[in-house]
């Protein structure tokens, strides 16, 4: 069974800088794409973006702006989320999970740029707050 642990969040000031942590552990994570979503109190669940199988192609939410990277260390069984220019509505609880990708170039690509999880994580707490 694929697990999820992620890590890294915390209190944060506007403009500053976060990054997240996403550990697997049950088996390899790379036929996996996995995605980073995020739910804020009284919210739905979003999808903040996504790194395919092999992480050849990412894809973001455009609330990210171009302030947000994935990346993946499939040797670590790691997925990271950079967060930079942070601001008090990124705030929320931050989640990564995976889709099993059969094609292994399906899924977080051109094709099919969004992603649902079947494995999450249990979420960390990000606040941007000064």
């Amino acid at each position: 069974q694929l697990q999820f642990v992620e890590s890294g969040g915390g209190l944060v000031q506007p403009g500053g800088s976060l990054r997240l942590s996403c550990a697997a552990s049950g088996r390899t994570v790379e036929n996996y794409a996995v995605g980073w979503f995020r739910q804020a109190p009284g919210k739905e669940r979003e999808w903040v973006g996504c790194t395919s199988v092999g992480g050849g192609s990412t894809k973001y939410a455009e609330f990210t702006r171009g302030r947000f990277t994935i990346s993946r260390d499939d040797a670590k069984l790691m997925v990271y989320l950079q967060m930079n220019s942070l601001k008090p509505e990124d705030t929320a609880t931050y989640y990564c999970a995976a889709k099993f990708d059969a094609l292994r170039n399906y899924y977080c690509t051109d094709a099919m740029p969004k992603i649902e999880g079947n494995y999450w994580g249990q979420g960390t707490q990000v606040t941007v707050s000064s």
